[in-house]
């Protein structure tokens, strides 16, 4: 398994929008350390582990205090943040707000903004749990396209929503936006909750042509199709490393290199703990199931499925919340 690069987080700006899929589990207090100890400790970092590529992010939203200040220094460091800001859950604002917003940003660098659609308005802000969270990102949204910003959503795609799917596209042309994707919830964090609505081949069927050539059936498979072809196994992973209260004091006093070592540790020790995607296929998989899954998303519910049946008790390196691995 080889590592080919390093992501350091400091989960240490707050959401406004408590999702029903958060990945980060948002329960309305941030756990990261300051963003000038994580500037530092970056700087550092990145001084000493120089033949990987590394680079800083921040969250649980991206709406930084500070941002001007906090994009020259993700630009300094080659983040990819420094131009692609993700514009969930970030703190309500007017027209005129937005347009200071997006002109600011547009001038430190930015050229893209993401977003996530859950469906129609009111399903939308029920789903953020925000009332009014829809209308706003519409109007940041809209207001990112008139400054020349390239504007992307995601479209969440569930059995709850699979009707509203083809007027959420509709209403997206409408304020000019060309750039976007369906996507299916995952199982990490809050996402195992959804698991009831998660969408089956058939439903596709509820959706235009157009809609359905949104969605990435290559990535996103039936389970009995995944069971009947799993794939090759990963060759190559990304480490996380979450600068916490309870972990920069260690991260600190060690180097980079150690750093790498620990958590490469900690990724090997969990995926021993359980067969390969292959042999979980076969002892779990449904030769006949029909939901929609990606290969990821599979792997992770059958290890749930495992660690339950066995009592698997290892540090999960999967939990995006605290230091660990992506295996891609």
């Amino acid at each position: 398994m080889k590592t080919i690069s390093i992501m350091i987080q400091s989960l240490c700006v707050p959401c406004f929008n408590h999702c029903r899929h958060c990945l980060l589990q948002w329960e309305g207090k941030v756990h990261g350390v300051s963003w000038k100890r994580a500037e530092a400790f970056t700087e550092r970092f990145q001084r000493e582990v120089n033949d990987l590529r590394s680079a800083l992010y921040f969250g649980c939203s991206m709406d930084h205090p500070d941002m001007r200040e906090a994009l020259r220094f993700l630009r300094r460091t080659g983040s990819p943040a420094a131009s692609f800001l993700q514009c969930d859950g970030m703190r309500m604002r007017n027209e005129a707000e937005c347009a200071q917003w997006v002109n600011m940003v547009k001038e430190e660098g930015v050229t893209d903004l993401n977003f996530t659609v859950y469906g129609q308005e009111a399903y939308h802000d029920a789903f953020a749990e925000r009332s009014g969270d829809h209308a706003y990102l519409l109007r940041l949204m809209k207001t990112g396209i008139k400054a020349g910003l390239h504007c992307s959503v995601g479209i969440l795609l569930t059995k709850e929503n699979v009707t509203m799917i083809d007027a959420v596209i509709k209403e997206l042309r409408e304020i000019g936006c060309s750039d976007m994707r369906l996507f299916l919830p995952h199982e990490e964090g809050r996402g195992k909750y959804l698991q009831d609505v998660r969408i089956e081949k058939a439903d596709l069927q509820k959706l235009s042509p157009f809609a359905q050539s949104l969605l990435n059936q290559e990535m996103y498979r039936t389970e009995a199709e995944w069971v009947k072809d799993p794939g090759p196994e990963e060759t190559v992973r990304t480490l996380l490393v979450s600068l916490t209260p309870e972990t920069i004091d260690h991260y600190e006093a060690i180097t980079g290199y150690q750093l790498i070592c620990e958590l490469e540790e900690l990724d090997d020790a969990y995926y021993a703990s359980y067969p390969s995607f292959a042999s979980l296929c076969a002892q779990y998989g449904d030769t006949k199931g029909m939901c929609l899954y990606s290969r990821r998303d599979l792997f992770y519910h059958y290890r749930r499925m495992y660690a339950a049946e066995h009592d698997i008790r290892v540090y999960d390196v999967t939990d995006e919340r605290h230091s660990g691995s992506r295996r891609l």
